[in-house]
């Protein structure tokens, strides 16, 4: 079986620059609803807009801290604490506790000076239930396949917008996330995700094709669990983490 290499799409993108080199997949299986591949180069870049700045939102008093800057204790071993963020280091890691329908803020930078260059250098996620990713990815003036830079529900879909602010400053993402809905075996109800990234909204209720997959198209399995751990990737590079909580959206009274 012939294995397809990774492309370099050159084309102009409004990321800051007048033209740069995209690395895709343009052999990947295509997407529903639209005209493209699961990571295809030549997808629209989305528009640049500078954000207002990251939002440091405290904790509500009825959040679950998953870091305060002080205390791992929340996560399983694998990362360290430097000046009061957590740093990716060798391994995923997931947290002890499990959710299902989840309010979660945090922020997170990538250091300055550090190279990066398209997927490489400054990559990261965060995995909703193990399962969903939301793209972590130092994309201002960074180019890539645009289901794969930040704000992406990764492999599926990229965001509204680019509102990622310059390297080394820290970035905030605020968002809603629903898992699925299962009857009798059967997805009646998608997991659906909103994000907020750096004030603006670059998912709006958007659903999910099934639990992230690296060229291939997402689908949902036949069992799904309740509640599941949060995964944090560590793709290489020494990614930060700061303010973590979560809320546990459950139904109204």
């Amino acid at each position: 079986m012939k294995i397809n290499p990774l492309v370099i799409l050159a084309v102009s993108v409004s990321c800051g620059v007048a033209s740069a080199e995209i690395h895709g997949y343009p052999d990947d299986p295509k997407l529903p609803g639209v005209p493209y591949v699961v990571h295809d180069p030549a997808r629209p870049q989305p528009p640049v807009v500078k954000p207002g700045g990251p939002i440091f939102a405290k904790p509500p008093s009825d959040a679950i801290m998953l870091f305060d800057g002080t205390s791992l204790d929340a996560w399983e071993p694998g990362w360290v604490i430097k000046d009061g963020s957590m740093v990716a280091t060798g391994k995923d890691v997931q947290s002890k506790q499990s959710f299902g329908a989840i309010q979660m803020h945090f922020e997170w930078r990538l250091p300055a000076g550090r190279k990066v260059d398209g997927q490489t250098g400054g990559n990261s996620g965060v995995f909703l239930m193990g399962l969903y990713e939301v793209q972590v990815l130092q994309s201002n003036d960074n180019p890539t396949y645009p289901d794969g830079q930040a704000g992406a529900m990764y492999g599926q879909l990229p965001p509204l917008v680019n509102a990622i602010t310059p390297q080394g400053e820290w970035q905030s993402y605020d968002l809603a996330f629903e898992p699925p809905v299962y009857e009798n075996g059967k997805v009646v109800k998608p997991a659906k995700l909103t994000l907020m990234q750096n004030g603006v909204f670059v998912q709006n209720g958007e659903s999910y094709l099934g639990p992230t997959e690296h060229r291939k198209l997402a689908s949902y399995p036949p069992t799904h669990p309740v509640t599941a751990p949060l995964r944090l990737q560590f793709h290489g590079d020494p990614m930060e983490y700061r303010n973590m909580w979560v809320r546990p959206l459950g139904s109204r009274p």
